[in-house]
């Protein structure tokens, strides 16, 4: 199915005003990340983590000062569900003694509320040595992606397209992460950095560099289909071919990750929220990030035309043009 017949949209002539726009969000987002800082969760950060179950409706407000009674004032109370079940989650905290985290949530809560039956669904408990090794392997997972796609679309077409390729990548990733930033700072969902988010982030890497390949692709084929087009026309003409094709696996991932987000509750929602977003954008840097990206090597760098299907002269000739 086709949502659009021949197009011949000028994606690229605007790669300029595009270009602004991710400057922007990257800024936003290196500034938030600089000054507001990344809220990890258990995960990365280590720290306890229990769902509990009351027979009847609480408040988050009363839940709260019972943990903080408990000792652990700066708890996150989440609700989980339905407005009798919660999660509530703690940074690790020396000086504990023998009792865990949990037990004294448990406790805590039993004393504020004795009336309740309470029940514990789940407890999750990850030590702080853990924690810092799964940061370490979080990054190293992500720059070993990003090192194997460059040097398979080095191989597969030419270096300066893998070197786009892995420019749009960090683009995606960087961008989804000011928005998880954002919705951290704005407290929209549940979002914080967990296992959750980075498996979000990793697919994100593989979404995007397959519909980098795709128009990358047809890209090759039309260079030898249509031998002495200049290479702004020639990428509009493959991103135009492709187009139909991109809106249709797009829409398809971005209508099940919706439903995800607004039905999945909140333990599914850093991650159908970061790969919405990372959908989004490495559909749209497959074109103004990577394409242009190699546009502006071949223009600047290379010092050929790109707008026009002016022959290449050569490179001693152009110099004597230009001095």
């Amino acid at each position: 199915m086709e949502f659009f017949g021949k197009t011949s949209i000028d994606f690229l002539g605007k790669r300029r005003l595009f270009l602004v726009v991710s400057v922007v969000i990257n800024v936003i987002g290196l500034i938030l990340l600089i000054f507001g800082g990344l809220r990890l969760g258990i995960d990365f950060l280590g720290g306890t983590e229990v769902a509990v179950r009351f027979s009847s409706e609480q408040h988050t407000d009363a839940i709260r000062s019972a943990v903080a009674a408990a000792g652990f004032p700066n708890a996150e109370i989440k609700s989980y569900g339905k407005a009798s079940e919660f999660l509530i989650r703690v940074p690790e905290i020396g000086g504990q003694g023998e009792q865990s985290a949990s037990f004294r949530i448990v406790s805590g809560l039993k004393k504020a509320f004795p009336s309740e039956t309470i029940t514990v669904l789940k407890e999750d408990r990850i030590g702080p040595k853990i924690g810092s090794e799964l940061r370490t392997k979080a990054f190293v997972a992500v720059l070993l992606a990003i090192v194997a796609i460059l040097l398979y679309i080095a191989f597969r077409f030419e270096f300066i397209y893998g070197l786009g390729a892995v420019v749009a990548l960090v683009h995606d990733v960087f961008v989804a992460l000011t928005f998880v930033l954002i919705g951290q700072k704005l407290e929209i969902l549940n979002l914080e950095f967990n296992q959750g988010v980075l498996a979000a982030l990793l697919t994100v890497v593989g979404f995007s560099i397959n519909d980098t390949v795709i128009i990358f692709d047809r890209i090759r084929e039309n260079r030898d289909k249509h031998k002495g087009m200049a290479l702004v026309p020639l990428m509009n003409l493959s991103i135009n071919e492709t187009l139909s094709r991109t809106i249709n696996t797009v829409l398809t991932v971005v209508l099940v990750l919706a439903t995800l987000l607004a039905l999945g509750g909140e333990v599914l929602h850093g991650f159908s929220f970061t790969m919405l977003v990372g959908i989004i954008t490495g559909t749209y840097s497959s074109i103004y990030i990577a394409s242009a990206f190699v546009v502006w090597y071949t223009e600047r760098i290379k010092k050929e035309p790109v707008e026009s299907a002016e022959p290449r002269q050569p490179k001693i000739l152009r110099a004597l043009k230009e001095a």
